[in-house]
């Protein structure tokens, strides 16, 4: 028997309803405590964007907004791959990708030259040069082939004449518009005396317009041996500054008339003998000689002779002198990177 204040329909109803609240206040528990995690990761946050745009601004205190903050950082995103992009270019520059300025590096091969040799010749030199295309230089293709397959670029230099557009200029446009393996150094006047000259402007455009590991100068009277030459400056490439040729040295002749006359003969002291330096018929210098050259041909003095001016260039710096017997031309032996023709 019931009493009068129980009801079970009521009582039922009151347990059955109490199990949706408890879930419910439990839903309610976990949200808060999700919001509440969410804020404290969000201020964190907050907390280290400011932090760290102190430490870069090197600021005491912030005095920029976070949300500011957000966008220095979004730009400096933005410029490292603007950074990124320009490196991209730089290297698309070197493999010839470039504007017409730079065309003959375009002409030659995507990957990058051991080394662009300069021959120095004068106009009544076409023998010379053709006796040099048939041996080790070639032409057309094959001239092309040793750019692509041995990195190695191979030019004649030459000046202008004195009576600018004469018979001599039109001689050498003509064999060069045949051939397109010579230099015209449009600002050089051709004259013995000026070789030391025609050799600095040679490795001043050389290195501005080939990207290239060294740099050569060799006379138009001698047989070079690409292989071994190739073999000898690869073994080379961990060295940055480098002078490689026959190192000699020699009398300094102080007598007006004499054939090797030096007029500056008395800054070579009373000893009368000169410093060491490579021998003129074909030395090599690296790429950071040649931008040195390049960049203080102003005021780099010369001497009567050629292989003597480019010595004095390199005696007070920090270059490595490189004593290489096989680049002394006058005595053929095996591996021998030269000789004379």
């Amino acid at each position: 028997m019931q009493g009068r204040g129980s009801n079970p329909r009521f009582s039922g109803m009151v347990i059955r309803s109490g199990i949706p609240t408890l879930m419910l206040f439990m839903a309610a528990t976990f949200a808060s405590l999700y919001v509440a995690g969410r804020l404290w990761q969000d201020a964190e946050n907050r907390v280290h964007l400011e932090k760290e745009l102190d430490r870069i601004t090197g600021q005491g205190k912030s005095v920029i907004s976070v949300d500011e903050s957000l966008k220095i950082l979004e730009c400096r995103e933005q410029m490292k791959k603007l950074s990124s992009m320009e490196m991209e270019l730089s290297a698309a520059r070197q493999e010839g990708f470039i504007s017409k300025h730079f065309s003959e590096v375009s002409r030659t091969s995507n990957k990058k030259p051991l080394v662009v040799i300069g021959i120095l010749t004068g106009f009544g030199h076409k023998e010379r040069r053709d006796g040099i295309r048939k041996t080790w230089m070639g032409t057309g293709v094959t001239l092309k082939n040793m750019e692509e397959q041995k990195r190695v670029v191979i030019r004649f230099v030459v000046g202008r004449s004195s009576k600018r557009g004469d018979s001599l200029d039109k001689s050498i446009d003509d064999e060069n518009g045949q051939t397109n393996d010579i230099f015209v150094l449009e600002n050089h006047v051709e004259a013995p005396e000026e070789v030391s000259k025609k050799m600095k402007l040679f490795f001043a455009y050389a290195v501005e317009n080939w990207d290239a590991d060294y740099y050569a100068k060799a006379n138009d009277d001698i047989f070079v041996n690409i292989d071994p030459l190739s073999n000898i400056l690869m073994f080379h490439l961990d060295k940055s500054r480098v002078y490689i040729g026959c190192m000699k040295s020699g009398e300094v002749f102080s007598e007006r008339g004499h054939r090797w006359y030096e007029p500056e003969w008395w800054k070579f002291g009373d000893g009368k003998s000169y410093f060491r330096h490579a021998s003129g018929e074909i030395f090599v210098i690296s790429q950071a000689m040649a931008k040195f050259i390049s960049i203080n041909s102003d005021v780099l003095g010369s001497y009567a002779h050629d292989d003597v001016s480019a010595g004095s260039w390199f005696i007070g710096l920090d270059v490595q002198h490189i004593d290489e017997r096989k680049f002394c031309c006058s005595s053929w032996s095996s591996g021998a990177v030269c000789s004379s023709l």
